[in-house]
């Protein structure tokens, strides 16, 4: 019950920091966007979006999230992030050259208008899959209230399992004490 214990209180204490740090990233984010106006967020030279259509189908799902790396520093055949007439863009570089980039979406017909390095925001590094199946599920309301009746039933089990144990190590020491008294 120790060993449980412990591993309990260390599994609630990772997952209220992760809470944290999601809080801290969130409100940075709002603060960056809607106070700085920026168009994407910074965190220390790295960018999240949403994908929000299928034109990187194959590659790049719809609901994809993508980490960018926010650099000019690209080549041929690079996943880039792009700003282009108030959009932000997500395609493949499919050639080159000192004056423009032309970029296409792995599954569109036709390549996309020429860019300009100064266009680009940076490089896709990773992409998280699936988010929006996730999203849409922790999203549901009830979902919400099952994950905090969980966190609630376990910090209440924690705490009852240490109050017992408080109990039995108070009354061992009223045991022993008596005991020594009798002597």
């Amino acid at each position: 019950m120790k060993i449980l214990s412990k591993i309990s209180k260390a599994l609630l204490n990772i997952i209220l920091v992760i809470l944290l740090l999601i809080m801290i990233i969130l409100v940075y984010n709002i603060i960056q966007i809607n106070c700085l106006n920026k168009d994407y967020m910074n965190i220390f030279g790295y960018s999240l979006f949403q994908v929000k259509t299928g034109s990187m189908s194959g590659t790049i799902e719809k609901g994809d999230i993508i980490i960018v790396k926010i650099t000019k520093d690209v080549k041929n055949n690079d996943i880039v992030t792009y700003q282009s007439e108030g959009s932000i863009i997500t395609h493949r570089i499919i050639s080159m050259n000192e004056a423009e980039i032309i970029t296409k979406g792995d599954s569109n017909n036709s390549q996309d208008d020429p860019i300009t390095k100064e266009q680009i925001v940076g490089k896709v590094v990773y992409t998280f899959k699936n988010v929006e199946i996730w999203k849409k599920v922790l999203m549901t309301p009830g979902v919400y209230l099952l994950i905090i009746a969980t966190m609630i039933l376990l910090g209440i089990s924690i705490s009852v399992q240490d109050n017992k144990k408080e109990n039995q190590n108070i009354e061992q020491k009223e045991e022993t004490s008596e005991f020594k008294k009798k002597e």
